[in-house]
């Protein structure tokens, strides 16, 4: 066996493996710790990615299984999330109505992602449609950020059936849209080249130092509406 060639494998298997604890601690209506092992198992998702790379052992194994990997961490994770938000759900209680298992069409739209980038080429420098673990981090962040302001008018909307409805569609949506997202790889760096980058890279810092919890949605929001943004500059700039 080249082991070697298994180290991307490993990695993928830890970011399964936190993506199963983060599912219990959800279960457990333990938000916080579910958010961190989410953000853990990104963590090891960026490095086996990375380690193939390195060491040249890319395959369709490796693919395969890093999607496998992903749709517990970032799809059924943040849709079990969404259900219990939708639920309105902070205690251990029955679930009430049909509507917060509408929080799985998360999962249904990251599943259909995943398989979607499989077999897409045009995705191997940058990404079109919001990547699952980015989607993941905003929804599994929404009950820390709840949690953060209690009594402010941020929760009460948080807390909304229907604002939360429009959140788990519209994610569903953002993820397989055909909306070309700026690339977060810096190759032979030139601040000309990547001022955009640099500019996200500060205020997201920022963001960060200063309002914590509550950047981490704000900041996949932003990534989002630059891109955006940044695609209409583009397209007028070629006319």
């Amino acid at each position: 066996m080249n082991i070697k060639a298994q180290i991307p494998n490993l990695f993928t298997m830890l970011n399964l493996f936190s993506g199963c604890v983060a599912l219990v601690f959800v279960s457990d209506f333990r938000f916080d710790l579910a958010f961190y092992f989410v953000a853990l198992g990104i963590f090891f998702d960026f490095f086996d990615g990375f380690f193939a790379r390195k060491f040249g052992v890319a395959g369709p194994l490796g693919v395969q299984l890093d999607s496998l990997a992903d749709m517990v961490t970032s799809g059924v994770v943040p849709g079990l999330v969404m259900v219990y938000l939708l639920a309105g759900n902070y205690v251990h209680a029955p679930i009430q109505g049909y509507m917060p298992y509408l929080g799985f069409i998360i999962a249904l739209g990251a599943c259909y992602r995943l398989a979607k980038f499989n077999i897409d080429t045009r995705q191997s420098d940058s990404f079109i449609g919001l990547p699952t673990p980015a989607n993941s981090l905003f929804i599994t962040s929404l009950p820390l950020v709840i949690a953060a302001y209690p009594n402010h008018l941020l929760a009460e909307i948080l807390l909304n059936q229907w604002f939360l409805l429009g959140i788990t569609f519209l994610s569903a949506y953002v993820m397989n849209a055909e909306i070309p997202l700026f690339s977060l790889k810096v190759k032979n760096f030139s601040f000309a080249k990547y001022k955009l980058q640099i500019f996200f890279l500060v205020i997201s810092v920022l963001m960060l130092i200063f309002l914590k919890i509550l950047a981490v949605p704000l900041i996949i929001l932003l990534y989002v509406l630059l891109s955006v943004f940044n695609n209409i500059v583009n397209k007028k700039a070629s006319v």
